[in-house]
Order: structure tokens, then sequence, then C-alpha cells
């Protein structure tokens, strides 16, 4: 692995940085590191994993809140269960991540690595 970084800082605590803050954290990690590949790859896949994520979660919020201005309630538990879940599996995910970084392993979830890995 590449131990050289735009940031002076490990490759392994760039990479763990890249998920600390979720999507924004990859995004300042992408913008200023230019040299390491390993580095650029767990920012983009942290940009495209929680982003994704994290969009899921507004869209719920909003069909949570056109179906409670609907008087369509009775739906909105299956709509908490999702939020819910999406929730935990962010967590579990976001654990994994990091930990896979720090110990310098480049961890490719099976959609956002390949995507990240093909545009690093």
């Amino acid at each position: 692995m590449n131990k050289k970084t735009s940031t002076g800082i490990a490759p392994n605590i760039s990479g763990l940085l890249c998920y600390v803050l979720g999507w924004i954290s990859g995004l300042v990690f992408y913008l200023i590191e230019k040299d390491n590949k390993f580095v650029r790859f767990h920012a983009l896949q942290s940009m495209i994993v929680f982003g994704s994520l994290f969009a899921a979660q507004i869209v719920l919020n909003i069909l949570m809140s056109v179906l409670t201005a609907l008087h369509l309630s009775i739906l909105i538990p299956v709509f908490i269960l999702l939020s819910t879940l999406i929730f935990l599996a962010s967590f579990i995910l976001w654990i994994i991540l990091m930990v896979k970084a720090f110990q310098e392993e480049k961890f490719k979830l099976p959609v956002a690595g390949d995507l990240a890995e093909n545009n690093t």
C-alpha cells in the first residue's frame, strides 16, 4: 500500500476518518487527498454508501409527512420500521467500514465498492 498521502496523515487513519462523519468526511477527504488511492477509495465509498442512506432517510421522512397530511397515518409504522432498519444498517456499516479502513483493508461493499474502485 502506498504510504504517501497529501494530508500527511497515515493512510489507515485517513481511511478511517473518511467514514467518521459519513458522506461529509468522505467528501472532504476525496477533495483533499490527491496521491493515495486507498484513501480516495474509502472516501468515495463513504460518499456513495452514506450519501445514499442519508437520501433514503430524507425520502422516507418526506413520505411520512405526505402520508400524515393525507390522513393515511395507518402506514406510518411501516415507514418508521424502514427508517429504523436503515439507521441500524448505517450504524453497523459505519463501524465495520471504519475498522476495516483502520486495518488497512480495502473492504469493498457490493455496488458502492465497485463504483468507488472504478472511479479512484
